[in-house]
């Protein structure tokens, strides 16, 4: 299967270097910082007793190569339209995009370029992170995709892709709705990234003062009744997995849109916060807290474009 990765970062980066070690036919499209990076140490995996060096092939915005059968759409939200224009020489009639972004407005942007035939439903489920040195450290055991056709029904290319990914190490378990596993991962997203931005710590130190303990279990309760207005009721077994993740005493768990906000770089907030707010008030649910946490995240954004972070 030829596979186009495009981002090689921290989720892009793991799964493709997976792939590539497996031995799929593996490019990767990076921008030049990226690239300059990647061609003087190769792309490196380290943690969770995994040790991981290639030398990745590498292509470019102006040559990406293709058609691919498989392009893994990794970037980041605020990168989003750059990269659908870049990826555009490499999809091709019977090209598969899977794409591996948190929440859903991506979607709707993927299938006005490719047409709906062109794209799958994607969740990625791996905690990983990059050094200084632009290695990948894996910081956590899950290396999940799940993927499937938006309209649910059972496909050849999809058990093609996941029986691939399977055989790179990387769990894909079948999954009968994959627009509904995409809603209850940004539940859990949406919650976890509300808790550490508006609080501005880990989830341990938040849960480590009065009333910190109840304010996760608060912004998942208006999440998930988003996603239930939606149509996407989230399963007990996956509130009761966040629940535990935001309350856990002691935790350094932050999300990579926490690192963006201490780090005082542009994040992914009007993808994952706002666009969710939005629909809440379509859906005529209310949201005070995840209200407060998009605005906050909106003043940071507000702040950069004015030059004072």
């Amino acid at each position: 299967m030829r596979i186009l990765t495009v981002g090689a970062g921290a989720v892009g980066g793991f799964f493709g270097a997976r792939l590539a070690q497996a031995g799929q036919d593996v490019s990767f499209l990076v921008r030049p910082a990226r690239a300059k990076a990647l061609t003087a140490r190769g792309l490196r995996v380290e943690g969770q007793g995994e040790s991981l060096r290639l030398t990745p092939h590498l292509v470019t915005a102006d040559a990406p190569g293709g058609p691919y059968d498989l392009v893994l759409l990794s970037v980041k939200a605020t990168t989003l339209h750059t990269a659908l224009t870049e990826i555009e020489a490499a999809v091709g009639p019977d090209t598969a995009v899977l794409p591996l972004l948190n929440g859903v407005a991506h979607l709707d942007a993927l299938v006005a370029r490719f047409g709906a035939g062109a794209v799958l439903g994607g969740v990625a489920k791996v905690v990983t992170t990059l050094n200084e040195d632009g290695d990948i450290l894996r910081m956590a055991p899950p290396a999940v995709i799940l993927t499937g056709e938006l309209d649910a029904r059972p496909s050849a290319r999809v058990e093609a892709i996941r029986t691939v990914l399977a055989a790179a190490g990387i769990d894909s378990p079948a999954t009968e709705d994959i627009v509904a596993a995409m809603w209850h991962k940004w539940v859990f997203i949406s919650t976890l990234v509300s808790l550490t931005c508006l609080m501005r710590g880990t989830v341990g130190e938040v849960n480590a003062v009065q009333g910190g303990a109840a304010l996760g279990p608060s912004l998942l309760a208006e999440a998930a009744a988003v996603s239930a207005a939606a149509g996407h009721p989230v399963p007990e077994a996956e509130l009761a997995f966040t629940t535990a993740t935001v309350t856990t005493p002691g935790s350094p768990l932050t999300p990579s849109l926490y690192r963006d906000l201490a780090a005082g770089a542009p994040t992914e907030a009007d993808h994952v916060l706002t666009d969710l707010t939005v629909r809440a008030r379509a859906l005529g649910v209310a949201t005070p807290l995840l209200d407060l946490a998009a605005l906050h995240l909106r003043v940071h954004e507000h702040r950069i474009a004015a030059g004072l972070v």
